[in-house]
């Protein structure tokens, strides 16, 4: 077996242990576990969510019924646990983001690494181990893509990278060889999928991306565990390699680099509101805005955002939401929400707000374009400028490069677990979510994995 990018990868996810890894990786995959896990039981009442998990449940038979659907009470057979748990785990847009592959990893590891574990009775040391494996997969081939290219190529890289992060922790927790590793990466890159034709109508699919990797990318390694071998050269090859076919910027040599020296889960930034991470920029420089100038929205005359090129493709498109995914995707909309409110949560992306008159008001005086100074610096910094111009000749100027929740600018720990409380005590009732938290918080030592 050549030693090539992919393969460098599987032999170190093989052979990735515990006892190696540094406490703040440990620390970080325990992190990473109470803010996914948050995330996707607050999605569990969240619009269609209910209506999809009745249909899937109703389908499933209670022979293979041994993995448990967050938030829900109820248990389905493994792949589809991973497929609805991932589902939900991008609902809200609360998941976590690793800026520099673009990936919402969180969303699709998790609930991959959860069913695995459920069903094999996996240790939390094991689930430790399997969660680093997974985040470290999915953002080094999702940096491989080639990040902006990949992109405004209209390719989901959640989906596309998400079958390789969910794959490997999968095959983490199944106990298998580098070679079979391997295998299981060449089935998760044939079904990488997701794609951004979503936002051309506002439709509620883009969190089928991270279901459907998690579901296929457990579906690769048990294969794989099964003796079918998946193509080596996957990412590569010249007639169908996933990198050429989907990129015109890629790079090989990020699938392997620093492998065990430099940890990407330690670069994860988490949201604090519910919309996409490129909205968050300007959504901290409005609301600093507001605290110098409460209550003028009739006396501004103009907002200005200047921000990179791939989040004012995603942004900037939709000039006013008709509905509540839209409106996660909408910065005119956000920006104008969040100053009126002074927050920009689950209560301002609904659609009330969305009916408001003072919303639509406002939001028609945004002037949202690219400037190149911003996009030179993605993906590395996702950040923008915001001038506020009232009526008096007044202005207020900010500039954001690292957004609220991110690595240079991180959630507190106190911050985290209030996240998950507000997320998981609505479904799970706050006695139930305290003792989730505990658990979580030492994964490590628990025989088990606690039922959620």
């Amino acid at each position: 077996m050549s030693m090539h990018q992919l393969a460098e990868l599987a032999a170190y996810v093989s052979a990735l242990r515990i006892e190696d890894l540094p406490v703040e990786v440990v620390d970080a995959a325990k992190a990473c576990s109470i803010d996914s896990i948050g995330a996707a039981v607050g999605g569990v009442t969240y619009e269609e969510v209910p209506s999809v998990l009745e249909t899937f449940l109703t389908l499933s038979g209670r022979a293979d019924a041994n993995a448990s659907v967050w938030g829900s009470g109820k248990v389905t057979s493994l792949f589809q646990a991973a497929f609805l748990n991932g589902l939900m785990g991008h609902a809200l847009e609360l998941d976590d983001v690793h800026t520099k592959s673009k990936t919402h990893i969180g969303a699709v590891v998790l609930p991959a690494v959860w069913s695995v574990a459920e069903v094999t009775g996996a240790s939390g040391a094991r689930v430790i181990e399997a969660v680093v494996a997974g985040y470290e997969t999915m953002a080094r081939i999702g940096k491989g893509f080639g990040v902006a290219d990949h992109r405004l190529r209209g390719w989901h890289v959640s989906g596309t990278a998400g079958t390789f992060g969910a794959a490997a922790a999968a095959a983490k927790l199944l106990g298998l060889d580098a070679e079979r590793t391997l295998y299981a990466f060449g089935m998760a890159g044939t079904q990488s999928s997701g794609l951004w034709a979503f936002l051309a109508d506002g439709s509620t699919s883009k969190k089928m991306h991270t279901g459907r990797a998690a579901e296929n990318g457990v579906v690769a390694a048990f294969l794989a565990k099964a003796g079918m071998t998946g193509p080596e050269h996957i990412l590569d090859a010249e007639d169908g390699g996933l990198f050429p076919a989907t990129s015109g910027s890629y790079s090989l040599d990020e699938v392997s680099r620093n492998l065990g020296e430099l940890f990407e889960i330690l670069k994860v930034d988490r949201k604090p509101y519910s919309c996409c991470r490129s909205m968050h920029p300007a959504l901290d420089a409005i609301l600093q805005v507001r605290a110098e100038c409460p209550e003028m929205a009739d006396r501004i005359e103009r907002i200005r955002i200047r921000s990179y090129e791939v989040g004012v493709k995603q942004c900037g498109t939709i000039l006013y939401p008709k509905n509540v995914s839209e409106a996660k995707f909408c910065m005119r909309f956000g920006v104008a929400a969040a100053y009126l409110d002074g927050s920009a949560g689950q209560k301002q992306f609904s659609m009330d707000r969305i009916r408001d008159p003072k919303v639509r008001a406002l939001s028609e005086r945004v002037d949202y374009a690219e400037s190149p100074e911003f996009t030179s610096r993605y993906p590395e910094k996702w950040g923008c400028s915001l001038e506020v111009d009232l009526d008096d000749g007044t202005r207020f100027e900010k500039v954001v490069l690292d957004a609220s929740g991110s690595v240079a600018n991180p959630m507190t720990p106190a911050q985290i677990d209030a996240k998950f409380r507000g997320l998981v005590g609505p479904v799970l009732g706050d006695i139930r979510a305290e003792a989730l938290l505990r658990d979580l918080r030492k994964l490590d030592a628990l025989k088990s994995v606690p039922t959620i």
